[in-house]
């Protein structure tokens, strides 16, 4: 397969795999005090925020740790959607206790948090050195970070097996990231039990945005693709669809069609809760080495702009549109478009999320995939698109301007995001029934 605008001599003809040591099983997060005493640990700043320090199984967690003898500090000052100021701040507290290891109990935002704070404890720099272009510098980091345990208590993003913490740039309202290998938690101990006690809200928000890992990662564009690296070290972790991420995004497609709703709306549904987790874990691992594209893209200008929505099952301080809220919002306009570079993987997608797909085409592969997303976001309490969480056709300039900076994940995408064409996409999105 010839590559877009690259010469077939230039396309790059491998990809690697990487991934942080899973552990999986319903009360496995009893093993991190063993597991942290393994890597050689002795003392452990424990992250998370001010909510999971209130719930048993922090704890646990806590407990654990002491009673494999080692000296544990803790932080619990991590920000819901983390910020660059809330990065820093946690980045200091991390300099200034100088473990030799971290754990991280919460979604996302802990998660990433820890990452940031690991990264600038271990290399000292200033903020947007290690940032994402054309935001930051995207400097590489310099050497390995000291061991990090990831324990995620949600089934959603996925960063306990990735090499990525995002965050919000408040100066420009907008959200962007890191990207590094070296990122990458040391281990994940993923424990469905951790979910049992999410509101319905945040179980549809984070399951919304393992479904996007999931397809975005398989539409993704093929990492045939995509011009070789100057040096097989420098292959980006965005190195486009591949066999291996193939196999774990229909499995978590699959899961996800089967089990999402279920996992919504009764949390007494343990099976559901169990595999919701599990298809978080395969997505993860997937997008960490495949790369999720457009919807994601547009999101982090709808979670940096918003202005005064307040999604139930969330704090309630300030504005927020949750982040699998803020991708979902955008896939159905954004796979519409996509589906003509690869309409296959298009029916493919819809097939395995629960749609009818017989007697469908190339030219319908748009449409179905789009219905059946439009579908499921109705089933699970969703806005209908933009405009559900506050947005009109007037904001269309200024999100666009939001996404154009996330070149890392528009890039991936199969076919060409311009200004004109992530305009036209988000006016599609602020309404779909």
């Amino acid at each position: 397969m010839a590559c877009c605008d690259v010469p077939r001599g230039d396309c790059d003809e491998a990809f690697t795999v990487d991934s942080s040591r899973v552990t999986f099983g319903r009360g496995c997060l009893g093993e991190v005090g063993d597991r942290a005493g393994a890597l050689g640990l002795r003392r452990v700043a424990l992250f998370t925020d001010a909510g999971i320090a209130e719930l048993p199984i922090f704890a646990k967690t806590h407990d654990c740790l002491v009673a494999a003898g080692l000296d544990v500090i803790t932080y619990t000052d991590v920000h819901v959607e983390p910020t660059d100021a809330s990065f820093t701040e946690a980045a200091r507290f991390a300099q200034e206790c100088n473990p030799d290891g971290y754990v991280s109990l919460g979604g996302g935002s802990v998660i990433d948090t820890c990452k940031a704070a690991n990264l600038y404890a271990s290399h000292p720099a200033d903020f947007l050195t290690y940032v994402n272009a054309p935001v930051g510098e995207a400097k590489p980091v310099p050497g390995p970070l000291r061991p990090h345990i990831a324990c995620p208590t949600t089934a959603g993003t996925g960063s306990e097996v990735t090499g990525i913490a995002i965050f919000d740039l408040v100066a420009l309202s907008a959200k962007t990231g890191i990207a590094s290998h070296a990122l990458r938690p040391t281990e994940a101990i993923v424990d469905p039990d951790c979910t049992a006690t999410l509101p319905a809200e945040v179980v549809a928000a984070a399951g919304l945005d393992v479904l996007s890992h999931a397809l975005e990662s398989y539409t993704a564009r093929p990492y045939l693709r995509r011009r070789a690296p100057e040096r097989p070290s420098l292959r980006p972790m965005s190195q486009g669809a591949n066999p291996w991420s193939d196999l774990g995004c229909r499995e978590a497609l699959r899961l996800l069609g089967q089990f999402l709703q279920r996992a919504v709306h009764d949390a007494s549904d343990r099976e559901a809760r169990e595999q919701m987790m599990w298809a978080a874990t395969l997505a993860g691992i997937a997008f960490g080495n495949a790369g999720v594209h457009a919807p994601h893209g547009m999101a982090y200008a709808v979670a940096g702009l918003v202005r005064d929505f307040r999604p139930s099952g969330y704090p309630a301080d300030e504005p927020l549109v949750p982040h699998g809220m803020a991708v979902i919002l955008n896939a159905p306009s954004s796979f519409r478009f996509t589906a003509q570079a690869s309409p296959e993987r298009h029916l493919e997608g819809a097939r395995l999320l629960g749609a009818d797909t017989r007697g469908a085409g190339a030219p319908d592969a748009g449409e179905v995939l789009a219905g059946e997303l439009i579908r499921i976001m109705r089933a699970v309490g969703m806005p209908n698109g933009l405009g559900g969480v506050g947005y009109t056709d007037d904001d269309v300039a200024a999100l666009t301007e939001g996404a154009l900076p996330q070149q890392r994940l528009l890039q991936n995408a199969p076919r060409e995001m311009t200004k004109p064409v992530l305009a036209e996409l988000f006016r599609q999105a602020m309404r779909y029934w």
